[in-house]
């Protein structure tokens, strides 16, 4: 049998196994993408533990970049934020990672008590 390029059920065969090749070859990348991300997020969390919270944004901000997923990257970058007094862009990263992992009692509770603190802080400010 002559396979010319008319012949549709080779197009559709060619283009099942592409497809199938382009999911394989996503996947490690995936896989290489997270595992990236948590070297990031693991790197961040030693320099916060030794007062080093720029770079440790910077990290954290890496890993959220080559993971958008990655919860705990956005959890621990809310931290560094709510840390440097961004309060703005701790809510939206709190928000981001409550999005991603909505059932994560310890992103909830960073949540629950910067929210508690941030209000507290800013009636006090209110009422100056």
């Amino acid at each position: 049998m002559d396979y010319s390029e008319s012949d549709p059920t080779m197009t559709v065969r060619l283009v099942t196994v592409l497809a199938l090749a382009a999911t394989v070859s996503a996947a490690p990348s995936f896989a290489d993408a997270r595992s990236d991300a948590k070297s990031q997020v693991e790197f961040g969390i030693g320099v916060a533990a030794r007062g080093l919270w720029r770079e440790a944004i910077y990290r954290w901000e890496k890993a959220a970049e080559l993971d958008p997923t990655y919860a705990a990257a956005f959890n621990d970058l809310a931290i560094g934020y709510e840390h440097e007094g961004q309060f703005d862009k701790a809510r939206k990263a709190y928000e981001k990672a409550l999005d991603l992992d909505p059932n994560n009692a310890e992103i909830r509770q960073n949540f629950e008590l910067f929210k508690e603190i941030n209000d507290r802080t800013s009636q006090g400010k209110d009422k100056s």
